[in-house]
């Protein structure tokens, strides 16, 4: 072999060498350079946003009342069951007969003319009670007119005219109620004076003064027989029978339990730090009750004294009931009935063109907030301040602008100055 050939051998031997070498190192090089990261990306828009106190919360019928005996006896069976209907004045409750001699005893007499005097006074207090009522209800109405004729002319403003229509609507529940009290106050003095005729015996047939009505009727809850019977006092349905079988009860024996299903209100217990929160007009959306449409409903109520309960943790809390109304009509919740479960969303804020970002492209950097927005392709730490804020999204006050873009759910990958693409 000639010396030229090789020497010519072993140049392209090095040659071949160096040019593996330097493809190697180029191939660790290349993978040593950062590559882009695949992201979500969103965009700061604007729009409205709610921010609300959401927890569970118990339907309950406004006005219930509880029929019991108003005299001793030898109570019947009672017939009724849970969620029969019955009518104010002509659905029987119970027969009561008399066991002599306890119902002519003189101290039972006694007894009984003493809650006569009673249901007497709680008549008198529930009429007067009901004319202040009237007097508010009427007041309310005028104002309301009055605030609808100052808007027409621009005098007033839409939420004045609002304000005064709750306020309204209050005074009028307040009405009713009122008259419901006088009505049972009355139906309880009926009993208590029927009792009272039972007592005396028959030689003694001057009725009882009736205040609310003049005299009384000469018709007394007693049949033929000599039988005392208890009426519905009100019109609803039957909640709850206490005392089914026959038995001998004593005065004040609870008996049923009487209500109208359709007027219902709900209860919503919540932590006090929400409650102070929470003002009397406010609205609320009622959802998971069973209807496939969420119920609107407006605060009637914020009770003014909390109480203590023990949360599924076991941690103590301080919470307070706030008290709703429906806003739509019985029959669009008909199948609701008297403590169902419903998730009331109690609006504390809303503003309708808010600039605002999901929650989950926020998060804390050196004690503030802060998100990855888009630049150049490349992730940029933006530090921002937050106004509102409510389970989904955050309303900006500084550091973003609408159409900006922003890293949805920015993983440990993705730090400032890294260069990303969108998935």
């Amino acid at each position: 072999m000639k010396p030229g050939r090789s020497r010519a051998g072993q140049t392209l031997r090095r040659l071949g060498i160096i040019a593996v070498g330097l493809s190697v190192l180029g191939m660790l090089v290349y993978a040593m350079l950062p590559k882009p990261v695949g992201v979500d990306l969103g965009t700061v828009g604007r729009g409205p946003l709610q921010v609300t106190v959401d927890e569970d919360g118990r339907t309950r019928i406004k006005e219930q009342y509880i029929v019991s005996t108003p005299l001793s006896g030898r109570l019947m069976r009672i017939d009724l069951d849970v969620g029969d209907p019955v009518v104010a004045g002509q659905s029987a409750i119970a027969r009561i007969q008399p066991t002599d001699p306890a119902l002519l005893d003189p101290r039972a007499q006694a007894q009984s003319e003493a809650r006569v005097k009673a249901a007497e006074a709680r008549l008198k207090q529930a009429a007067t009670g009901l004319e202040k009522a009237k007097a508010a209800t009427d007041f309310a109405e005028s104002e309301v007119a009055r605030i609808r004729k100052l808007r027409d002319s621009n005098a007033a403003t839409s939420s004045q005219v609002d304000a005064q229509e709750l306020q309204f609507r209050t005074t009028t529940q307040e009405f009713r109620a009122a008259r419901f009290a006088e009505d049972i106050a009355r139906f309880e003095l009926e009993l208590e004076q029927a009792a009272l005729l039972r007592t005396q015996g028959d030689e003694d047939d001057e009725p009882t003064e009736d205040p609310g009505h003049g005299e009384a009727d000469d018709e007394t809850p007693s049949d033929a027989n000599g039988e005392f019977l208890i009426r519905a006092p009100i019109t609803g349905r039957v909640l709850k029978v206490f005392q089914e079988s026959a038995t001998v009860v004593t005065p004040g024996t609870q008996l049923v339990q009487l209500g109208d299903p359709s007027d219902l209100e709900v209860v919503v217990d919540v932590l006090s730090s929400d409650a102070v929160r929470i003002v009397p007009g406010a609205k609320a959306r009622l959802d998971q009750w069973g209807g496939e449409d969420p119920l609107s409903a407006t605060v009637r109520l914020v009770e003014p004294s909390g109480f203590t309960k023990i949360s599924a943790l076991g941690v103590e809390e301080q919470r307070v009931n706030v008290v709703l109304e429906f806003d739509d009509p019985p029959e669009d919740r008909s199948t609701l009935g008297d403590s169902f479960r419903v998730e009331a969303h109690i609006v504390i804020w809303e503003g309708p063109h808010v600039l605002k970002v999901p929650n989950s492209a926020l998060f804390r950097h050196e004690g503030q907030w802060a998100v990855f927005r888009i630049n150049d392709a490349h992730a940029r730490l933006q530090p921002v301040e937050i106004g509102h804020q409510n389970s989904l999204e955050s309303a900006i006050v500084s550091g973003l602008d609408e159409g900006d873009r922003i890293v949805m759910h920015p993983s440990d990958q993705i730090d400032d100055g890294v260069e990303v693409f969108e998935r």
